[in-house]
């Protein structure tokens, strides 16, 4: 079917009417028979790509499911997901990530691509199939311990050379375990006016130090997941001026909330790495802009409801993040349109090695795009989100922006704001 998006405007830059057609945005002018969309006043995309979502299928589908997560997804103006090796069974083999490849398949809402994991059952002590899950259907690019850090200097270095055969990249946990047992909070004065554990900032930045001294030696590709500190930041910057082959990424929570929150003792607000200070949280958002940071990931992590609900030292880290994205981005940098295409579409499509992702709408492009109104706000609702889940911090807040349609391969997934099926 074709479509005709009416007077909308590409990237901010200029007003046109773009037709999709064949699975591409056509410029051959035959508008004869297309469903017609009024975009006036709408923002045309490319289709958001997120590194790190948490989907939960296999084995912890009363949180999530990749068709419920993929729902969210789509509705928050994404057209592909890397969905982490965090399962159960954990996806450590070309079985368990065909699986989920092959579940995103057949929702259809948008393009599930697997992460597998960096080591067998994320136990840290040896490497998982890697070249099997690379060589499988999935083609699996990104692996990630996620949840947990390959601490281990040693297998590490051994991960990082062994994908390098294929360009594969390596998506750090940066988390010092020795530093961080039985943290609950950053280590700061809210956590010794609250009493809580201190999660010391240097536990993050002591492993992408090492880390990038690592990658750097081999040569190969380094990710950093969900930077949550000025000092990474810094080591980033210095490692990104030597030519380390290292990229980065910070969620959106990182990129407003800070520990402050944590003095409702609400556990929604309750993650990993944990929420920060101001000056971390302006860091951050300076690193985004310049590019020491490469792209906004959400680290979407939907929880069951006795995993949230409960005392704060109990509860799982995590929160949702995939339909707030965006309108989080547009509060905190504003609407520099081409550079929100840039760190939620392009890189990240360019880093997972997703050809059919992160194109500008134009002719002969694939059409995975997102329409934006910008002029909107709108006051989140839990109860209104496609995740099984509820655990968003953002409960109450009115945000910009609203995700009008997307588009996966020319077909819409969301019009009008509404999942289309």
């Amino acid at each position: 079917m074709k479509h005709l998006l009416k007077g909308v405007s590409v990237l901010g830059r200029h007003r046109a009417d773009l037709l999709i057609k064949d699975g591409k945005v056509s410029g051959d002018g035959d508008v004869k028979g297309a469903d017609v969309i009024d975009a006036d006043g709408l923002i045309a995309l490319p289709g958001l790509v997120d590194l790190h979502t948490h989907l939960r299928e296999p084995g912890r589908e009363d949180a999530e499911t990749v068709e419920t997560g993929s729902r969210a997804a789509a509705l928050g103006g994404y057209t592909a997901v890397c969905a982490m090796a965090n399962t159960s069974p954990v996806a450590d083999t070309a079985g368990v990530v065909e699986q989920v490849y092959r579940l995103g398949r057949e929702a259809g809402l948008v393009d599930v691509q697997p992460i597998g994991a960096v080591t067998v059952g994320l136990a840290g002590e040896r490497l998982a199939e890697l070249g099997a899950m690379a060589t499988s259907a999935a083609a699996v690019r990104i692996f990630s311990d996620d949840g947990h850090c390959v601490s281990d200097p040693r297998l590490m270095r051994r991960a990082l050379e062994y994908v390098k055969a294929f360009d594969g990249v390596i998506a750090q946990h940066a988390e010092e375990p020795r530093l961080t047992e039985g943290a609950q909070m950053h280590e700061g004065q809210v956590s010794i006016r609250l009493g809580l554990a201190g999660w010391p900032a240097v536990a993050e930045e002591a492993i992408i130090a090492r880390d990038v001294l690592l990658a750097e030696h081999v040569g190969s590709r380094l990710h950093v997941c969900h930077v949550s500190t000025a000092g990474s930041v810094e080591v980033l910057r210095h490692a990104k001026a030597r030519g380390v082959r290292v990229t980065a990424e910070v969620t959106p929570h990182h990129l407003l909330l800070t520990d402050e929150r944590a003095t409702s003792y609400d556990p929604v607000f309750k993650v990993n790495p944990p929420l920060r200070t101001s000056a971390d949280v302006t860091a951050l958002r300076e690193a985004l802009r310049e590019g020491v940071i490469d792209v906004v990931a959400t680290d979407h992590a939907p929880h069951a409801v006795e995993d949230k609900e409960c005392e704060w030292a109990y509860a799982r880290p995590g929160m949702l993040g995939l339909e707030t994205a965006l309108s989080i981005v547009l509060d905190v940098i504003g609407d520099d349109w081409d550079l929100i295409a840039e760190r939620m579409s392009r890189m990240p499509a360019r880093i997972a090695g997703l050809s059919e992702h992160g194109h500008d709408p134009a002719p002969g492009a694939m059409a995975n795009l997102t329409l934006v109104d910008p002029a909107a706000r709108r006051t989140i609702e839990p109860a209104e989100s496609a995740s099984r889940s509820r655990n968003t911090p953002y409960a109450g807040m009115t945000l910009p922006g609203r995700i009008v349609a997307t588009f996966l391969r020319g077909e819409p997934t969301v019009l009008d704001g509404k999942a289309v099926r």
